[in-house]
């Protein structure tokens, strides 16, 4: 006959205390915080199809805010990582031994390293000498951008969808909570398109403050046991 009952963590054993990690909630704060001011600084940004000569001079008129962006940009990439490090250990010390969880780390480690890439290009963009060429100016300002859009997007979406998968298939989370985050997840992999196709560039802040909110959202609902059927 079947009992139910209250799972610990299964990599706990008699006489210690599952290794669950920190509050989800505390990275994915730490990380919404620079990311917001970082759009802020950088709102006035040339669209990616600008001019060179449009982008060159951008560079030159705003200096300060993009290297002050690009630090904004920088702080968020460690929090980051931090994320998805804590979101793997919560999820494999809840018994989840399917790859969801591997997925999670890996697209956060990468959305990480892409935002590095941008945070670092943007701030050569803001130290242009007067006599730099508008070609070096669009240059970096078109690896900042698939950097910091389409392939963080991508790897962003990667996170939210190794979360998101493991949540609905293990029974971690409500199914109303996690189709947004498969439809994130989409959306993620379609702004890849976005340096080829225009209209897909819309899908980058669909995707970066979408998943944003949906992190905010869930973290507080990833439970910290599990509870299954023995015999």
């Amino acid at each position: 006959m079947a009992t139910t009952a209250t799972d610990t963590p299964s990599s706990q054993r008699p006489g210690r205390r599952p290794q669950i990690g920190p509050p989800l909630l505390a990275p994915v704060l730490t990380f919404t915080a620079p990311t917001i001011g970082y759009v802020v600084v950088n709102r006035s940004t040339p669209h990616f199809d600008a001019s060179a000569r449009t982008v060159l001079a951008y560079d030159h008129g705003h200096g300060s805010a993009l290297r002050l962006g690009s630090t904004l940009l920088l702080a968020s990439a460690i929090p980051l990582v931090l994320m998805a490090a804590v979101l793997y250990r919560r999820l494999r010390a809840l018994g989840v031994s399917a790859p969801g969880p591997a997925i999670a780390l890996v697209g956060g480690v990468s959305a990480s390293v892409m935002l590095t890439v941008c945070a670092m290009t943007s701030y050569a963009s803001g130290r242009l000498a007067g006599d730099a060429s508008p070609a070096l100016a669009k240059a970096l300002a078109d690896l900042s951008f698939f950097s910091g859009g389409p392939a963080f997007a991508a790897m962003f979406a990667m996170l939210v969808f190794g979360v998101a998968a493991t949540g609905l298939k293990a029974g971690l989370l409500p199914r109303v909570a996690t189709v947004p985050g498969l439809v994130i997840a989409v959306a993620g992999v379609l702004a890849v398109l976005s340096p080829a196709v225009s209209g897909f560039s819309y899908l980058v802040p669909v995707v970066r403050f979408g998943g944003l909110v949906w992190l905010l959202a869930v973290a507080p609902m990833i439970p910290l046991t599990r509870r299954r059927t023995v015999s």
